[in-house]
């Protein structure tokens, strides 16, 4: 069982950054207050590595900045709603035809 003050991601490799879509650029786009979230979040589109980047902060709990796609507000949601999950597994299942 995943426990919330676990790191698991604290020595695991971290190779998908660099396929990131928000690889180059200034990376203080992405740590913006309010409304400023929304626009910083579209460069997340279509972005290879959206899963990843999303089950990362999740499961370390990174409470600031646009991850995966995600505002702060949006990730403290889950992370309140879904205290005992753990980010990386459910994501990395395989998605289920309905």
């Amino acid at each position: 069982m995943y426990k919330p003050n676990e790191r698991p991601d604290s020595g695991a490799e971290l190779h998908w950054i660099t396929r990131g879509r928000c690889r180059d650029g200034d990376p203080d786009r992405l740590f913006v207050r309010g409304a400023a979230q929304r626009k910083a979040a579209a460069l997340c589109r279509h972005c290879p590595v959206l899963m990843q980047c999303g089950a990362y902060a999740l499961d370390n709990r990174v409470e600031f900045g646009i991850w995966g796609g995600m505002t702060e507000r949006q990730r403290r949601a889950l992370l309140e709603a879904h205290p005992r999950v753990r980010w990386s597994d459910l994501f990395a299942r395989p998605s289920r035809a309905r």
